[in-house]
């Protein structure tokens, strides 16, 4: 898909609204998305929003790299930075995932994950394998540098991220916070 101009040099008036849509987005999620709608409650129109992005694809793939970009600063700064092991890593991300003030970007991970697998050439293509390819090298960084290229070491890598993703799944879905994380020590535990 060619990229436009708008994507290369983007006007005050396209991040704004693409600030306003995201947080739309946050909201509501993407699955539903309408043009009309989402113009009318961001002060815009769908003839503006196509003209900055391109397309409602356009839109989607801009409101998906907003969030993955959200997604991703959140949660270097929630993993510590020094070489503690993924153990101590995923606890750490844990106590971000499981705060409820993140819901909304979580549930729209989620969506966009689900998403991405359903319509793999639509504007999600590409998100759930970048996703995981983002938390598996977050993760890398956790492990000891001589360590980190064995086949060992990319299993463990594996299982913590499953481990994280099945947990914030049910916690999204039952919203039961205690049994959750108590899963998630018990696994991480047997790890360390």
């Amino acid at each position: 898909m060619p990229v436009t101009r708008s994507e290369t040099n983007p006007s005050p008036r396209r991040e704004e609204l693409l600030e306003a849509a995201y947080a739309y987005a946050l909201r509501g999620g993407l699955g539903e998305l309408s043009l009309r709608p989402l113009a009318e409650e961001i002060h815009s129109s769908p003839r503006v929003l196509l003209y900055l992005f391109g397309s409602k694809d356009g839109l989607i793939r801009a409101l998906l790299a907003r969030a993955r970009a959200d997604e991703l600063e959140a949660v270097r700064k929630a993993a510590p930075e020094v070489r503690v092991g993924v153990g101590p890593v995923a606890r750490a991300l844990w106590r971000w995932l499981s705060d409820d003030a993140h819901r909304g970007l979580l549930r729209l991970w989620v969506e966009s994950y689900g998403r991405s697998l359903i319509d793999p050439d639509g504007p999600w293509a590409g998100f759930a394998r970048d996703t995981v390819e983002d938390w598996l090298a977050l993760l890398a960084r956790s492990q000891p540098a001589a360590w980190r290229d064995t086949e060992a070491a990319r299993a463990q890598r594996t299982l913590v991220l499953a481990v994280l993703r099945g947990a914030l799944l049910d916690l999204l879905a039952t919203g039961d916070g205690a049994r959750t994380t108590a899963a998630l020590h018990l696994q991480l535990d047997l790890l360390e």
